[in-house]
């Protein structure tokens, strides 16, 4: 499979899925740490990709999501953004209950 096709599938595939450095009980940078932080404090599951393990998505991710850092955050097959914009909506109140729908509608 093609890796534009992986990535195209792991997030039509996975409902919340962050792609960060290394994982979410051993994050690789701070970016990945505070939006980990704010992914877990939502209390949703979610998948996750380790960009530092996986050069190849590394390497594509930014031309396929026109998004050039990392962490990023997809829910509902959309890009949300990277560290700034998740922690930003998570201080709002924005992320809870955006992460907290798409649970309960892929739960349904």
């Amino acid at each position: 499979m093609d890796v534009m096709e992986t990535i195209k599938d792991q997030i039509e595939s996975n409902s919340i899925i962050l792609y960060m450095k290394g994982s979410p009980n051993q994050p690789q940078c701070g970016f990945s740490a505070r939006t980990v932080q704010s992914l877990m404090s939502c209390g949703e599951r979610f998948a996750f990709v380790d960009i530092l393990s996986n050069p190849e998505i590394r390497s594509n991710l930014p031309t396929y999501a026109n998004w050039p850092t990392f962490p990023q955050l997809w829910v509902g097959g959309e890009l949300v953004g990277g560290c700034d914009i998740v922690c930003e909506m998570f201080e709002k109140g924005e992320l809870q209950t955006l992460i907290k729908e798409t649970a309960a509608a892929t739960a349904e």
